[in-house]
């Protein structure tokens, strides 16, 4: 089979009007798979990212990755004539994706109501702290907000410590992707009801709490039917045994999740433990909770006799499901990694090379396709104002009046 490297979304316009991570996390897919991404930025240093964690040249090398493929337009928005510019490209767009606060758009008149009264096929995605609705909507709210509300906080970690957050940005990244699937599910609903022009559209309204709420598994059900309150418990699974953390003596970390039946007995009979295979309290999941201690001590002990290569030779043999934990630096001389070409090399504009993250996930006829690093601020200012009818002159005059 052929692949079309222009992408899926090839034809679909999307404007992102937000800063940081959640709404540019999501038009960052978007731009992957072949949309036209037009990215506003306030003149004054455009988005915050650009100066977040580690530099180059003065710009984030986060930036490369999450702006890539996507066109940057500077708009002054506290200027007339910079929102009717955002409106035009609003009403041109086939999705909109903003993460400011609740009420900022409608002030500009880019509202989704303002919106879809002039063009009832507008589809807006809009993610934020609270959502749009509800005693909490105003508040300021960031992902790390989101995963404390949204329960992940409180089960991360030791049980005699505080909670601890993922390394990452998580809270903000979970709600981009469920910008993503929203969106795609409202284009979808849009084109079966008349496209672009007939179609309706909707608004998409992604809550950073509920986004990390909705991966919390068992959580309601498990409280409102048994009163039981998910802790922390470090790094096991608490219900499902054994799969947790442990140590090997070179003091590597790996993980074993050895927890279906009969994977536990492989697992204990490659450690060779036949007592514990020959257990009929262990065969089962629910027998085996009421021993987690016991089973886990047993796993540690002979973690304590292997190194990470001998561990994993041992379970791999076994058909055990197990795993080091990797660092960046493992990932990068990986054979899985490199096999599955999950590192792409680009340069930047001076020559110098860098390496990013591949784009996820693989589809096999039309595969996202980078196209171009982060953009320099404005950088395609006279591109898209060009697109939109001003001529030479009319941007030239913006320019000189603050506008972009």
């Amino acid at each position: 089979m052929s692949k079309n490297t222009s992408g899926p979304l090839k034809g679909i316009k999307v404007l992102e009007l937000g800063t940081l991570i959640a709404g540019p996390f999501c038009a960052r897919m978007l731009a992957e798979f072949g949309a036209e991404v037009i990215k506003i930025e306030s003149p004054d240093g455009g988005d915050p990212i650009r100066k977040w964690r580690v530099l180059k040249d003065g710009t984030s090398l986060w930036w490369s990755v999450q702006s890539r493929n996507k066109k940057s337009l500077t708009l002054n928005m506290k200027h007339a004539q910079g929102r009717e510019i955002a409106r035009k490209l609003a009403l041109e767009a086939d999705i909109i994706i903003e993460n400011y606060r609740p009420g900022v758009l409608e002030k500009w008149d880019l509202g989704y109501q303002q919106l879809k009264a002039v063009d009832p096929s507008t589809i807006m995605v809009r993610l934020s702290g609270f959502g749009q609705t509800g005693p909490m909507k105003d508040l300021p709210g960031f992902g790390a907000i989101g995963e404390s509300m949204g329960g992940l906080r409180y089960v991360s970690g030791h049980a005699d410590r505080p909670p601890v957050r993922v390394g990452v940005s998580i809270g903000d990244s979970v709600a981009a992707l469920h910008g993503v699937i929203g969106a795609m599910m409202a284009l979808r609903h849009r084109d079966a009801t008349g496209g672009k022009l007939k179609g309706e559209g909707q608004m998409v309204d992604v809550a950073l709490y509920e986004s990390v709420f909705n991966l919390m598994e068992s959580l309601v059900p498990e409280f409102d039917h048994a009163g039981v309150v998910r802790e922390r418990t470090g790094g096991s699974l608490p219900g499902i045994v054994p799969s947790n953390t442990y140590t090997t003596k070179d003091g590597e970390n790996i993980v074993i999740a050895g927890n279906g039946d009969a994977i536990f007995k492989r697992l204990v009979l490659a450690m060779g433990r036949i007592d514990l295979a020959g257990n009929p309290e262990l065969e089962r999941n629910d027998g085996r909770v009421k021993h987690t201690q016991m089973i886990d001590d047993a796993i540690q002990a002979w973690c304590d006799t292997q190194t990470i290569a001998s561990a994993l030779e041992v379970l791999k043999a076994a058909d055990v499901p197990a795993g080091k934990i990797y660092s960046v630096r493992d990932m990068m001389s990986d054979p899985q990694f490199l096999a599955r070409e999950m590192f792409e090399q680009h340069q930047f504009a001076d020559g110098t090379p860098v390496k990013l993250p591949a784009i996820s996930p693989k589809l096999s006829a039309t595969p996202g396709h980078t196209k171009w690093l982060g953009p320099t601020l404005g950088q395609h200012n006279d591109e898209v104002l060009l697109s939109l009818g001003y001529s030479p002159d009319a941007i030239a005059a913006m320019k000189q009046d603050g506008v972009l």
